[in-house]
């Protein structure tokens, strides 16, 4: 018994030593700070420890990741909670149970509701989306589109104008020199 209490006492000075909470003195303060860019930790102190976490500027004003999802009750909406007790004590037409009249006629509705909600919150491709985008971006370009080809038009009318003027304005061949009559 005597030959293990040596070492072990050996290992449990050599496990404190080691331990951060050791190393740290007592007036020694701890500076924990979440920064979004290395500009913004601050600089330690003496006699100060400063651990900054940079996170991604995406996150900064997002609620912190280890809130965001909860499977706690309190952290249920309302609107879950109605559309849960919404078929409690449903019976009859349109309630989707196996026994009374009727019971059956409510399942096909309740896929519907399920398939809808299923495709609201999808993550995949909605084509519908992808249209709508691709028609905005096109339709953004219609109006520099159209002025440029207005411009281009009234420039040839100018020149077309142009043209015609100096036509008007221009001597006929033969014109300048009329004969005289005979006399």
């Amino acid at each position: 018994m005597k030959h293990l209490i040596a070492p072990a006492a050996a290992l449990a000075a050599l496990v404190a030593v080691g331990s951060p909470a050791v190393a740290q003195s007592a007036d020694e303060k701890i500076n924990m700070v979440i920064a979004y860019s290395e500009a913004e930790c601050p600089v330690a102190k003496p006699g100060e420890v400063v651990i900054c976490e940079i996170l991604v500027e995406a996150d900064r004003y997002r609620i912190p990741s280890n809130l965001r999802y909860s499977d706690s009750p309190e952290n249920r909406s309302r609107a879950g909670l109605v559309e849960e007790i919404k078929y409690v004590g449903d019976f009859g037409a349109m309630s989707c149970s196996p026994a009374g009249a009727g019971g059956f006629t409510g399942c096909t509705q309740k896929f519907i509701e399920a398939a809808y909600k299923d495709r609201a919150e999808e993550d995949g491709v909605r084509f519908g989306k992808l249209i709508e985008e691709a028609r905005a971006e096109r339709l953004s370009t219609i109006d520099a589109d159209a002025a440029a080809e207005q411009e281009r038009v009234e420039m040839i009318e100018r020149e077309y104008m142009q043209r015609l003027e100096r036509e008007r304005a221009g001597e006929v061949p033969g014109e300048g020199a009329l004969p005289q009559p005979p006399k």
